[in-house]
């Protein structure tokens, strides 16, 4: 088990990460200098002996009667073998000095180094000594303040949403997501009944009620409900009583790449990010019910709880999915079931980036290249989705662009680990540009608000708000039509709130239990148990045929590890084939020709100009569902 921690998802040969070997890997060293310096020493030795020898042989040729003419080549040759004598001594001399100059060094850098190792454990053992002390008092707190739960009959709640960010307002290295969000703008709903509502007096702020009749036919119809499908898998083995410390793994990597990270596959979840980005399309029917929006901010609605439910499944999962072989495809052809064909592929390696591409039936696609950069910060893990996701209807032709919020992975070192979803999604209708901004508020033991909290307020084109959101990214999100919004006197804390008044709530979206036994399942929803289930005539690079993926699903995880291993030694020897080829064209040097190695092009995927992001993206080229009717495969890599 201990040799699959040298391997990485990354594939590169020159980006192994500390490990205890090191030491053992130093030991060798200083030994093998040892060694090199007795062979020294024995090579004195000899070079002395041997010219001492050669000194007497040419004293006894002096002594000899020879010719004049001998007489003065030995001359020559004795000449010769005392600069040697000299060279030689002057030689030794200085390795020598050379020897007691690294001893005595050699003698500081291991106290030096046995320093530095004593402070890094004793660091260690403080830091988790600190954590076992921060998670018993988060028991203590727990147990001592009773849980507030949130009271669906109160008549008003409050809600705040951030001003709208640029598009590189990533998270700060040292950024605290259980604190509360600055220069927020903050709103109030107020419930009123229908028929009082008739009888309000209209202002600047108000909103006819005469079309809420048709949200209501639309939006409440768009309560979940299980289409009918074909008889799939409902069970996986269940996961192996494993035991590993992951603070053990991790505390080398603080500030690094999720993805450069030597993980086991004891860390794992049988499925691949391809298909963890499939998982998006569970509540699809929110999406076939916005098809038959009349109104493009009730569409709106629909559009950012479908953005919110692709958070439900994230609650439990705590194990991290397989990083997909550069290459890697994933299909989901569920036109019968779910009115839809998916599709991904890994169109990079570093970072790990993956294209997508959604076609349904029901009028609406969808497409994104998702990037994925994470960090290890000691106490958390911040997973962060790079990329600009977009959703198309065909006949009304509204276009929305959003982007995905941060995840967080908390208690790293000790504890259950949990994750939270932090940060803000604004979603733009390009057509109307109605947007829709939702803040996902970051949870705290101390704070008033209910765990795993989501708002949001939909408004026109003119700035004018319609609707209010609220629910939880793991449960459910409602929308309250408004009907009169004002401004009120700032709040305690000197901020300005919005009153809006809105009538009762209607239900969006509502998550799917999970299937029984689901704990020992990884956790996985009734659509996450069947995406890798084996089918026939899926492309030899899907994700489903990956076989160390395969082997830690059946429980096999020994196997597994030494699986994954060679499949990365099989993709590091294909992305040095690249560099080769691109250096022995002559046509690039050697910084160019690296470039040319990871400059991989995609299969099904294109890179284009986003004309609506100004960013370069992958977008699905066509080819892929033809090739498959035919079961023409010729043209796909081999990397399993």
């Amino acid at each position: 088990m201990a040799s699959c921690l040298t391997t990485d998802d990354s594939g590169d040969d020159d980006d192994q990460s500390a490990s205890p070997s090191d030491k053992s890997e130093l030991c060798h060293t200083i030994k093998n200098l040892s060694l090199k310096l007795d062979d020294l020493s024995t090579c004195n030795d000899l070079i002395a002996k041997h010219g001492a020898a050669l000194q007497r042989s040419l004293s006894e040729l002096d002594t000899l009667k020879v010719p004049s003419e001998s007489g003065e080549k030995l001359k020559a040759v004795n000449e010769r073998a005392t600069l040697f004598r000299i060279t030689s001594n002057a030689m030794i001399n200085a390795c020598r000095d050379f020897l007691e100059l690294a001893e005595v060094h050699s003698r500081k850098w291991q106290r030096a180094l046995q320093y530095e190792q004593e402070q890094r454990i004793h660091l260690e053992e403080t830091i988790e000594q600190l954590a076992k002390q921060h998670n018993s008092l988060e028991r203590a707190f727990r147990s001592s303040v009773p849980g507030r739960a949130t009271n669906p009959s109160k008549s008003f709640s409050e809600g705040s949403l951030l001003t709208p960010k640029g598009e590189d307002s990533e998270e700060d290295e040292d950024t605290e997501y259980f604190d509360a969000m600055e220069d927020a703008t903050s709103f109030i709903t107020v419930i009123t009944e229908p028929k009082e509502d008739r009888k309000a007096e209209g202002g600047s702020g108000a909103c006819p009620v005469d079309d809420w009749s048709v949200a209501d036919s639309v939006l409440d119809s768009a309560s979940p409900g299980r289409p009918s499908k074909v008889k799939r898998r409902m069970r996986i083995p269940d996961k192996p009583n494993y035991s590993l410390n992951l603070w053990s793994i991790m505390k080398n990597c603080i500030g690094r790449e999720l993805s450069k990270i030597p993980m086991p596959v004891n860390f794992n979840e049988p499925l691949s990010m391809l298909q963890r980005l499939t998982e998006d399309l569970e509540y699809h029917h929110l999406l076939d019910k916005a098809v038959h929006c009349a109104s493009s901010v009730e569409q709106m609605c629909l559009v950012a709880a479908f953005s919110v439910s692709s958070y439900s499944t994230t609650v439990h999962r705590i194990a991290k999915p397989f990083n997909p072989m550069l290459g890697e495809t994933f299909e989901l052809d569920r036109l019968d079931e779910m009115g839809l064909r998916s599709l991904c592929e890994q169109v990079s390696h570093h970072p790990p980036s993956a294209a997508h591409h959604v076609f349904s039936k029901h009028g609406w696609s969808l497409w994104q290249e998702i990037t994925i950069s994470s960090k290890f910060r000691g106490k958390y893990l911040s997973i962060m989705p790079l990329g600009a996701i977009h959703l198309e209807f065909q006949t009304s032709g509204n276009h929305y662009v959003w982007r995905k919020s941060t995840s967080t992975v908390h208690n790293i070192i000790v504890g259950k680990l949990w994750i939270d979803q932090t940060g803000d999604i604004e979603i733009v209708n390009h057509k109307t540009k109605d947007r829709c901004q939702l803040k996902f508020l970051p949870y705290s033991y101390f704070s008033k608000e209910a765990a795993r909290r989501v708002t949001g307020v939909v408004s026109d084109s003119q700035g004018k708000a319609h609707y209010v959101l609220s629910g939880s990214w793991d449960e459910q999100m409602e929308c309250s039509k408004i009907v009169h919004s004002s401004p009120s006197s700032p709040s305690s804390d000197g901020k300005p709130k919005t009153v809006y008044q809105t009538l009762p709530a209607k239900l969006l979206w509502k998550k799917y239990p999970l299937p029984e036994n689901a704990e020992n399942m990884y956790y996985f929803s009734e659509l996450a148990l069947t995406l890798n289930e084996q089918e026939e005539g899926v492309a030899p690079t899907d994700s489903r045929l990956r076989p160390d993926q395969r082997l830690m699903e059946k429980g096999r995880w020994d196997e597994a590890n030494m699986e994954k291993q060679r499949l990365e030694e099989k993709q590091r020897q294909m992305r040095r084939r690249r560099l080769e080829l691109c250096a022995r064209s002559g046509v690039c040097g050697a910084e160019e020709a690296e470039r040319e190695a990871d400059a991989y092009a995609p299969l099904w995927f294109e890179k284009r100009l986003d004309p609506l992001t100004g960013e370069m993206a992958c977008v699905y080229k066509g080819g892929y569902w033809e090739a498959k009717d035919k079961q023409d495969w010729h043209m796909c890599p081999n990397i399993f």
